[in-house]
């Protein structure tokens, strides 16, 4: 990994991730490079984003700029419940939560998809365990507002993955894909989720669901259930990891060690090792349009954040 170089390219707010989460130096020693990343525009941004969590539908889950993409975003590089407005938006997700324990987001399904077409409190298996893990990932006590929720849908788990589901709220919608088959983005998140759940890394609906997105690598030219495809465009090199695409999908597999020796897994590291330049970077193949003024939102030069998400998934391979 060329990580001084990588620090020399990057924002403010990228060098805080770097430092943090790559170099692994302690909080107090980053005040200032925190500081400086805090008051990049496109951080304060986000950060205002979020505070009114719900003011956005959840219409479409592949949407990087959903309330709730933003704050693992922000977590993940490394920012905490110290600030306002990350403690703002977890705050407005525990203000909805159903019996089940399960964190809802406002929808709306119109009536022709099976819904109630009005705008509503409700939960899909392809967004309710994004809350659980911001929950987790802000360090909320796990058995108070977490682990009821995690066992719930833990529980909808079959031997092929975890389903397309929906709670009461949302009627009879269902994805486009057979009843039967797994949804591999609901999975992907769920399996993302257990990774960070000492109860539940080693257990048998976390290795299945390991299992479940390997076998869709393996037979990827005819296997797409739900409509998710391994093929061209999944294959592309793109951040952030917020969707169903090979850097998201290595990235979740690389957090489970027994994953790591599988040929199948090591084929997709191979893949995205092939794309690396002469100096270790990566540039994007594919952007999500609403991000063209980060790094990682164009398609020309190496963007340091992709690079720092591929230097992750590396360095758990170590």
């Amino acid at each position: 990994m060329n990580y001084q170089k990588l620090l020399e390219i990057s924002d403010d707010w990228l060098k805080y991730a770097i430092r943090l989460n790559l170099g692994h130096e302690s909080k107090d020693n980053l005040v200032t490079i925190r500081e400086k990343a805090l008051a990049d525009r496109r951080i304060k941004r986000d950060l205002s984003d979020i505070a009114n969590f719900h003011k956005i539908l959840v219409t479409n889950h592949k949407n990087p700029g959903l309330p709730i993409q933003k704050l693992l975003f922000l977590l993940d590089l490394g920012f905490d419940m110290e600030v306002p407005e990350i403690k703002a938006a977890i705050d407005e997700i525990l203000k909805h939560r159903d019996g089940n324990g399960i964190y809802q987001s406002m929808t709306n399904v119109p009536k022709h998809f099976g819904g109630m077409g009005e705008d509503v409190f409700s939960w899909c298996l392809c967004d309710a365990p994004l809350l659980l893990l911001a929950l987790l990932k802000a360090g909320m006590d796990y058995h108070e507002y977490i682990k009821p929720g995690v066992d719930y849908l833990v529980s909808l788990c079959r031997d092929n993955g975890f389903p397309c589901a929906v709670s009461p709220e949302l009627g009879k919608f269902r994805g486009p894909g057979k009843k039967e088959d797994c949804c591999p983005y609901a999975t992907l998140i769920m399996a993302d989720l257990l990774s960070y759940i000492p109860e539940y890394r080693d257990s048998q609906v976390a290795v299945s669901s390991v299992k479940v997105l390997l076998d869709i690598w393996e037979n990827s030219l005819y296997q797409h259930p739900y409509m998710f495809y391994m093929g061209t465009d999944f294959r592309k090199m793109k951040a952030p990891s917020c969707w169903y695409d090979i850097v998201s999908v290595a990235g979740v597999l690389s957090k489970y060690e027994f994953a790591r020796d599988d040929s199948r897994f090591l084929e997709m590291i191979k893949h995205i090792k092939g794309k690396q330049d002469k100096e270790g970077f990566f540039t994007p193949e594919s952007v999500y349009l609403k991000l063209k003024d980060w790094d990682f939102g164009q398609k020309k030069v190496p963007s340091p954040y992709l690079t720092y998400i591929c230097y992750k998934i590396f360095e758990r391979l170590k």
